[in-house]
């Protein structure tokens, strides 16, 4: 389950997703597969190409891209999503979602 994002940001993200470019939204979520992480930020792209270039740029396998149209993402969670959103220079998300407490 998903929340602490606005309406907004969530349009703003399919948007951005949907014109094929590399967007990240970061929320709360509760998953009891995961019971350890509270946040996962969700790196989307409708350009498959560019986002297995942004997964192999940081180090991460694009096997694990959700390829879910019109909306294909990958899931970023933990000490990855951090060190992700700093070289992103992400500051709000890393901020916002407490992630380094």
């Amino acid at each position: 389950m998903a929340f602490g994002i606005t309406r907004g940001e969530l349009t703003r993200w399919k948007e951005t997703v949907s014109r094929g470019e590399i967007a990240y939204l970061t929320h709360y979520w509760l998953d009891a597969r995961f019971p350890d992480f509270r946040t996962v930020t969700k790196v989307g792209c409708a350009d498959l190409e560019r986002l297995s270039g942004w997964c192999r740029a940081h180090g991460l396998n694009p096997g694990y891209i959700h390829n879910r149209p019109p909306f294909p993402h990958f899931d970023l969670m933990g000490r990855k999503q951090v060190d992700v959103l700093r070289q992103e220079k992400l500051w709000d998300h890393i901020t916002r979602f407490r992630l380094e407490e």
